[in-house]
């Protein structure tokens, strides 16, 4: 009987023990802190590693976590400056910095910064246009930032960022964006088209006129090449006609003067049998006598050392 007693208080005492040992010892997780009350009153902040508390004196009064946290802000209507409703709707990302501001400062920490945050939007939604809504969201969403650290500095909560998810103006508004961005395209389109033409008419414009200064300077490469033919013609002519006449003066006996009067002679009859042929009306010089004569003076030249001088004239 003895020994049961002894048992029952043994196995109490082990009850005991462990009920202490479970109050007393903590282990506080990683990126964790406890908040611990000492009778009612706030003691002090464990965080990550393995505690020991005063049993049934501190109590662990709230737990918070030091990761960021990603808070869901709900979709609002906001009203723009030129009075259109749009529903916004964004993320806040945030962190505790300070785990028993967060306990003591407010008692929800979460809410209160999910109405902070709609609440700033709206003011900041309120001075920009609905065109700019669109264009500045990452202006809007610093404003709303610096306004949520601001008053989130007490609660010893650190807002990092927020982030606007979607903006949806009402279906009329829609409407409208939507014909003034497709004009926007066809106009863009008919610009784009006219500016092909130009830039088509003014290639055409400037090959042709390319083509027109190559023809030109072929022209006139072509006539310079003509004039330098002709002119190397006629100097061809001249040189084979002096060379002529100089084997005809020294046939004559070095007589220049005769043996130009011999092709002149010859230049004559050519020429006025040529004129015969060409016609049936044959006009006949007042002084074809003189024609005669020359004709039988060429043929007194022909016949060397016959009635010559020593200056190659008849005597």
């Amino acid at each position: 009987m003895e020994f049961m007693n002894s048992f029952g208080w043994l196995f109490l005492l082990a009850v005991l023990v462990i009920i202490v040992l479970v109050k007393t010892a903590v282990v506080v997780p990683n990126q964790s802190a406890f908040v611990v009350e000492r009778l009612g009153k706030f003691s002090k902040v464990l965080y990550a590693g393995f505690h020991i508390l005063v049993p049934f004196v501190d109590v662990i009064a709230y737990k918070r976590s030091l990761k960021e946290q990603v808070l869901d802000v709900p979709k609002q209507t906001c009203i723009t400056r030129d009075n259109v409703s749009v529903d916004i709707d964004g993320v806040l990302y945030l962190q505790i910095i300070t785990p028993d501001k967060s306990a003591y400062g407010i008692s929800d920490y979460e809410w209160g910064a999910i109405q902070l945050a709609q609440t700033s939007l709206r003011s900041v939604i309120g001075t920009l246009e609905l065109d700019r809504t669109f264009e500045e969201r990452t202006r809007i969403n610093q404003e709303v930032v610096e306004a949520l650290d601001a008053a989130t500095a007490p609660w010893g909560v650190k807002v990092l960022r927020y982030e606007i998810r979607d903006i949806t103006p009402p279906i009329t508004v829609m409407e409208a964006m939507e014909k003034q961005m497709r004009a926007e395209r066809e106009k863009r389109a008919v610009i784009a088209q006219s500016e092909g033409e130009m830039q088509s008419r003014i290639n055409l414009a400037e090959g042709a006129k390319a083509a027109a200064i190559a023809q030109s300077e072929g022209d006139k490469q072509a006539v310079i090449n003509k004039a330098d033919g002709e002119a190397a013609q006629i100097r061809t002519v001249a040189m084979a006609t002096a060379e002529g006449l100089r084997i005809v003066g020294e046939q004559l006996g070095n007589d220049a003067v005769a043996a130009a009067q011999l092709r002149l002679a010859e230049s004559y009859i050519t020429q006025f049998g040529q004129l015969a042929k060409q016609g049936n009306s044959l006009i006949i010089p007042s002084d074809i006598a003189d024609a005669a004569g020359m004709v039988a003076a060429v043929s007194k030249i022909i016949k060397p050392g016959e009635g010559l001088g020593k200056s190659g004239t008849h005597v």
